[in-house]
C-alpha cells in the first residue's frame, strides 16, 4: 500500500482542505489503477504518507465510501471497492437511461460551440493512444454534448458514474485496441444526430452506444478479472 502512495504529497499551499486533497489523491491512484480493488487502506499508513493524523485521512475514506470507490469492513478496515460483472452491468445500465434523457434534453438547445467542442474532443479521442487520456475525452465528448440541458444535478451523477467504472475501462482499453475504433464510429453518429436536433435519434443512440460499450467492458472482465475486482 505504501508503494502506491510513493508519488502522494500534501500540497505547500492550498486552498481545499486538508481531507479533500487526500481524497482526490486517493481517488486518482483508484482510478488510475494504481491502487487495485480489494487494496486495504490503512489509515495509519496514508497519514504518515501525508504527514497528517488520522482525522482527515478518516474523513476522506468516509468520502471515497459514499462514492462507491471505498469499501469499509469491519473487521478489514477501508479497502478499495471492486465490482462484479453483474454489478458493472447495471451501473451500466443505469449510465444508459442517464445519458439517453440527457441527449434527448440537450439534442434540441445544443449551441454551435458545444458541437464544435463536441467535435474536438471526438477527433482527439481517436488520435489518441494513451488509455487513461481516451477516458477523459470520451467524458468530455459526452459531457460537451449534454451541458446545453442545463442540468448540473444530472451531470454530476453521470461523472460519479463514469469515476466508478474509469479504472476497469482504462484496463480494457489498454488492451483493447479496437475499442476507441467502435467507440469513434458511434460517437460520429450520436455527433451527426445532435448536428440534425435530431432529440430521439440522439437519445437512441446514446443509449445503444452506452450498452455496447458496457457490453465490451463485461466481457473483459470475464476474461481479464483484476485481481480483487
Amino acid at each position: 500500500m505504501s508503494r502506491s502512495l510513493d508519488h502522494l504529497h500534501l500540497p505547500q499551499v492550498s486552498r481545499i482542505t486538508t481531507s479533500d486533497y487526500i481524497a482526490q489523491a486517493l481517488k486518482s491512484a483508484i482510478i488510475g489503477g494504481s491502487i487495485p480493488p480489494g487494496e486495504p487502506l490503512r489509515q495509519d499508513e496514508i497519514a504518515a504518507q501525508f504527514d497528517v493524523s488520522k482525522i482527515p485521512v478518516r474523513e476522506a475514506l468516509k468520502r471515497l465510501e459514499a462514492e462507491g470507490l471505498v469499501t469499509i469492513e469491519r473487521n478489514r478496515g477501508a479497502v478499495v471497492a471492486g465490482f462484479s460483472s453483474d454489478e458493472i452491468t447495471e451501473y451500466v445500465e443505469i449510465r444508459a437511461a442517464l445519458e439517453s434523457f440527457a441527449a434527448q434534453q440537450a439534442a434540441l438547445r445544443i449551441t454551435a460551440d458545444s458541437l464544435d467542442l463536441a467535435w474536438s474532443h471526438m477527433d482527439n479521442f481517436r488520435l489518441q493512444e494513451e488509455a487513461g487520456t481516451r477516458t477523459e475525452l470520451n467524458w468530455l465528448f459526452h459531457s460537451t454534448l449534454y451541458r446545453d440541458a442545463n442540468r448540473p444535478i444530472l451531470m454530476a451523477e453521470l461523472r460519479s458514474l463514469y469515476d466508478k467504472l474509469e479504472r476497469y475501462v482504462r484496463a480494457s482499453l489498454a488492451l483493447d485496441a479496437g475499442e476507441p475504433i467502435r467507440s469513434n464510429i458511434g460517437h460520429v453518429g450520436i455527433l451527426e444526430a445532435f448536428r440534425r436536433r435530431d432529440a430521439d435519434a440522439a437519445a437512441q443512440l446514446t443509449r445503444a452506444h452506452v450498452l455496447e460499450a458496457g457490453a465490451s467492458l463485461v466481457t473483459y472482465i470475464h476474461t481479464n478479472r483484476p485481481s480483487g475486482g
